[in-house]
């Protein structure tokens, strides 16, 4: 059993149903409450926002992607579809890292030893390893005939997800292994920029000169995404880089759980997203310059400058997630956003089949923009649906659990 129920209950109450898909995937609060109010207990619901809406992104991407044809591919509008696309992948990964700080951080304040919280950590992210191989073992499987078996190796998302999750568990490791005391997070922090950084500077190189050609494809694609076709892959996710944008969110999460941020909550994400913005005109400010660390750098994938660009646009959205979830329209009701990131690791399962599979709601590379809207808004309602429905058979199931298990009192702030 990964975590003792008391440690399950009082995880859950403080932090419900924002590690969908991360780091506790189940850890849903029976019946949680889609209304916002920005108590101890809901704090975190941006979290959820954010993740919702990069499932939103997401759609919108694999929708246009797989079903516009002809001239609409051509449109300035199916080019901007494309730049929005480049948004979910990092999202989830930092949220993943931001979700991996407080979670580890919490085994941390109940005294548990480095080695069991590595071993937690550590074991959860293989389990999300393992749900992408058989996520990619399914695809194979309804595919039958005309996908090929090489499809089974793919390093896609969910993967690098889990495999981030491993890593970020044995750094904390290491780190926790050797530091004591009141400076463990800013250590932690500390390591967590600079292996980001490192993944970031290092990714042009393992793409092209520091190729690690010795290694079976299947194992390389893990690095560096190159599969069976003898070069990198730009729709695959190995470590170089997308593991970099975990351990920045898993930066940003130790921030967040510093005194200081705790105590400042609001002027501590303010800050977060003008350093946001920042970062977006600092990448921009590198890329224009004459000299060019590298010799050669595929912009829109291995950039360290895109990544500053895109690390800017994660802490932005964050930032613009925390205030409206606390003074903004998620206060008034239900949210589709945080309803949808809630179960994301379920719709982003499912909706694939429903836009790239044999069951594809519109014949692919064949229609125009507004017929590709209209099976985008279908898409998005189906999720939202299968998302509420989820979230109603998961919650009796445990509220009827619930009778049976002792109630563990919440810690306080």
């Amino acid at each position: 059993m990964l975590y003792p129920f008391e440690l399950r209950a009082l995880i859950s109450s403080r932090w419900p149903n924002y590690l969908q898909l991360s780091i506790l995937p189940r850890l849903h609060l029976a019946g949680s409450a889609h209304r916002v109010p920005f108590s101890s207990s809901s704090r975190l619901a941006y979290i959820d926002w954010a993740r919702g809406l990069a499932c939103l992104l997401m759609f919108q991407t694999h929708c246009y992607d797989s079903w516009l044809g002809g001239a609409a591919r051509k449109s300035t509008f199916f080019m901007w579809s494309q730049v929005l696309g480049t948004l979910p992948a990092p999202l989830f990964l930092f949220l993943a890292g931001v979700s991996f700080a407080i979670v580890t951080d919490k085994l941390r304040q109940k005294g548990l030893p480095a080695s069991q919280i590595a071993r937690t950590t550590i074991r959860r992210g293989a389990e999300i390893l393992a749900l992408g191989l058989l996520f990619r073992l399914q695809e194979f499987v309804v595919s039958w005939g005309w996908a090929p078996g090489s499809d089974l190796l793919r390093v896609d998302v969910l993967n690098a997800i889990g495999l981030s999750m491993m890593l970020m568990g044995l750094g904390c490791w290491i780190v926790l292994s050797i530091t004591h005391g009141n400076r463990v997070r800013l250590v932690l922090g500390l390591m967590a920029v600079s292996v980001a950084a490192i993944i970031s500077l290092l990714a042009p190189l393992v793409w092209t000169s520091w190729r690690p050609r010795w290694l079976p494809w299947p194992l390389e694609s893990y690095v560096n995404g190159v599969h069976n076709l003898n070069e990198p892959q730009s729709w695959l996710f190995p470590i170089f880089p997308w593991s970099a944008f975990a351990f920045a969110g898993l930066a940003v999460g130790l921030f967040l759980l510093s005194d200081w941020a705790r105590k400042h909550e609001a002027r501590t994400f303010g800050l977060a997203g003008v350093g946001g913005v920042g970062l977006i005109y600092f990448g921009r400010w590198l890329n224009a310059q004459p000299v060019q660390l590298y010799a050669a750098v595929d912009f829109w994938h291995t950039s360290p400058n895109f990544f500053l660009i895109r690390v800017g646009w994660l802490l932005a959205i964050l930032s613009a997630a925390y205030l409206w979830c606390r003074w903004g329209l998620a206060q008034s009701g239900f949210s589709p956003l945080i309803q949808l990131g809630q179960t994301s690791l379920l719709v982003y399962w499912v909706h694939i089949e429903f836009v790239y599979g044999r069951i594809s709601i519109l014949p692919k590379h064949a229609v125009d923009i507004p017929t590709a809207s209209l099976g985008l808004v279908a898409v998005f309602f189906f999720m939202l649906g299968l998302s509420m429905l989820r979230t109603e058979l998961k919650g009796g199931r445990l509220g009827m659990l619930g009778r049976f298990r002792r109630p563990v009192k919440a810690v306080s702030n």
